[in-house]
């Protein structure tokens, strides 16, 4: 529909004009390249052409090719499901994470009879499920050609050395190739081999009838591919430096030159809300994680602006459900169901709800949205319908909640309610449980001890109130801390977290830690806002009422805040908004 309305007014060819592809990931466009779909051929062939099937064939001389699409990622689940599909070899990807009705894709992996994964990661929510698991090798570690949005292609070299016994992806297939009879056809060395093919063949039988095109670059030498410089495709005899613009001269790739409409049918989506599913469930991305966490999970700045998964809920919706701001929620559709903490915003339309994607069974005891999403798909692109899944909220109601800070990571094995998140030196886990233990002191010490010397504790218990909160000192050194409680309200993190620095607990810290409140004189700098350069919101707080500060500029000059990757604007304007009505008040 996007590229519909260019190509309807003209506006396609010419500075400012033209749809981009929306991916997520920086060589989105790479992966279609070289064919890297179940539904289409290399160098953006098509599979069901049967001139296109047949200048493949004939590059490759192989002795057959399909002719019709593979599974997309949905139905390939459910064939492995229904027992059609005994062998898989999942590489880069986490599925049991990232596709709808998770739960049930989990299900067929189980009775998969070989499940071979690909990964930089050892645990992951998939790996767990793997007979065969290969070491793969990590963005620093690879070497060779990525493209982006605008047609760029770039030299990519590796800065990091190669760990392990882990090998690179085109290296493993190949060894896989050959030990099943196609040793000739495998047989590359390395990656400017595979690049020099791939240019060939995307100029093979094309002549200008079809976009992509490098054969320019098909006879490179080792130095010329070795220090490419980054350029727009298409690279051919008529364009030996690359295209910057496309379509300028008002013509494009079919056989009348003309661009062609492609037809969209308006549907609503194929399941509506419900009396006992009567809000609608978004889930999407949030600004400084990445996919399933695999690798930004283990980064303590990315993790320190939003440790948990949670539930975005307009205010009219929260209070019709009784849910507040901090609370936990169960969110619960036909599918499956994940346990959250809740924030009520007015962002949110009413009759909606947003849960971000990342969280895995690695970081969060039921925090897989993705589990609850309906497996309905788009018949063309196979797309899941991950923006609307009828859902019910309603507030989980556990009979205590806490937060632990730990030098040491942990097995958690009295909570019915946990995540997990890397903080500065730490592992930070917000808490909550069905069941109360018999002692709290012996719980926590059983939980948090080790064979340390020079142990020292200090505790506080009201039976009354069931409170407990202890910290646990290592050679003067604080090792860790429990916070207990019959209620979400428990105090902040940031402060204690900060306690981990120190190299000795001073008296006065040491008088503080059982409140979780820094002493009289002590900055607290509250929960980060900016990761890049760990900005707290009582500093960008505390600047704006000392300084006057009245824009986001302001508060970058002053406390660098927003002026880097600049994803933490957004909620720089918030914190301005806040600051200025309450001076109004």
């Amino acid at each position: 529909s996007i590229i519909n309305c260019h190509l309807f007014t003209g506006r396609i060819g010419r500075p400012g004009m033209g749809a981009f592809s929306f991916t997520g990931q920086p060589n989105a466009m790479g992966g279609r390249e070289v064919g890297g779909l179940a539904n289409m051929l290399a160098a953006h062939m098509e599979i069901d052409n049967a001139d296109h099937r047949d200048t493949v064939q004939q590059f490759w001389q192989s002795p057959a090719i399909a002719d019709k699409p593979g599974l997309k990622a949905v139905d390939l689940f459910n064939a492995i499901n229904d027992g059609s599909i005994k062998a898989v070899w999942i590489m880069a990807t986490n599925p049991l994470v990232s596709l709808p009705d998770a739960d049930r894709a989990r299900d067929a992996l189980s009775k998969c009879d070989l499940v071979v994964v690909s990964d930089v990661v050892e645990k992951t929510d998939t790996a767990e499920f793997a007979q065969v698991l290969l070491p793969a090798l990590a963005w620093g570690e690879k070497d060779g050609t990525v493209t982006n949005s605008e047609r760029r292609i770039s030299r990519q070299k590796s800065f990091l050395s190669v760990p392990g016994e882990a090998k690179p992806d085109w290296w493993i297939v190949a060894e896989v190739a050959k030990r099943m009879g196609h040793g000739a056809a495998f047989n590359y060395q390395s990656p400017d081999q595979i690049f020099r093919e791939h240019a060939e063949l995307s100029g093979s039988n094309n002549g200008g009838a079809r976009d992509f095109d490098i054969s320019a670059l098909a006879n490179l030498t080792v130095d010329s591919y070795e220090n490419l410089a980054p350029l727009q495709w298409p690279v051919s005899d008529q364009a030996p430096t690359g295209t910057a613009r496309m379509f300028s001269k008002g013509e494009f790739f079919t056989q009348s030159k003309k661009a062609q409409f492609v037809v969209t049918v308006p549907r609503a989506p194929v399941n509506a809300v419900t009396a006992d599913y009567p809000l609608i469930l978004n889930t999407g991305r949030i600004r400084d994680q990445w996919h399933t966490m695999t690798r930004t999970g283990k980064s303590a700045r990315l993790s320190a602006h939003l440790p948990e998964p949670y539930l975005e809920i307009h205010p009219d919706d929260a209070a019709a459900l009784k849910i507040e701001t901090g609370s936990l929620a169960r969110v619960t559709s036909r599918w499956g169901e994940v346990l959250v903490r809740a924030q009520v915003s007015d962002h949110q339309q009413v009759g909606s709800v947003f849960v971000p994607m990342h969280w895995s069974n690695q970081f969060a005891s039921h925090g897989r949205v993705d589990a609850v999403v309906n497996p309905v798909v788009d018949p063309i692109s196979g797309e899941p319908e991950f923006k609307h899944t009828p859902v019910k909220v309603e507030p989980y109601k556990p009979l205590w909640h806490g937060f632990l800070l730990s030098r040491r990571q942990l097995r958690l094995k009295e909570a019915s309610y946990w995540v997990a998140a890397r903080g500065r030196d730490i592992w930070r886990y917000d808490l909550a449980g069905e069941q109360l233990p018999e002692d709290w002191a012996q719980s926590a010490r059983t939980l948090l001890c080790a064979a340390d010397e020079d142990v020292g504790w200090i505790e506080y218990f009201d039976m009354a109130t069931r409170q407990y909160r202890g910290a646990r000192l290592v050679n003067n050194q604080l090792e860790s801390c429990i916070f207990i409680g019959p209620s979400h309200s428990l105090p902040p993190r940031d402060w204690l977290e900060g306690m981990f620095s120190s190299e000795v607990i001073s008296g006065p810290d040491r008088a503080s830690l059982l409140s979780g409140l820094a002493p009289a004189g002590q900055v607290d700098q509250g929960r980060t806002v900016c990761a890049c350069f760990g900005v707290g919101e009582n500093t960008i707080i505390e600047a704006i009422q000392a300084q006057g500060l009245d824009s986001v500029e302001a508060i970058g000059r002053v406390l660098q805040a927003g002026t880097n990757c600049g994803s933490c604007v957004p909620e720089l304007k918030q914190i301005l908004k806040a600051a200025s009505t309450a001076n109004a008040a």
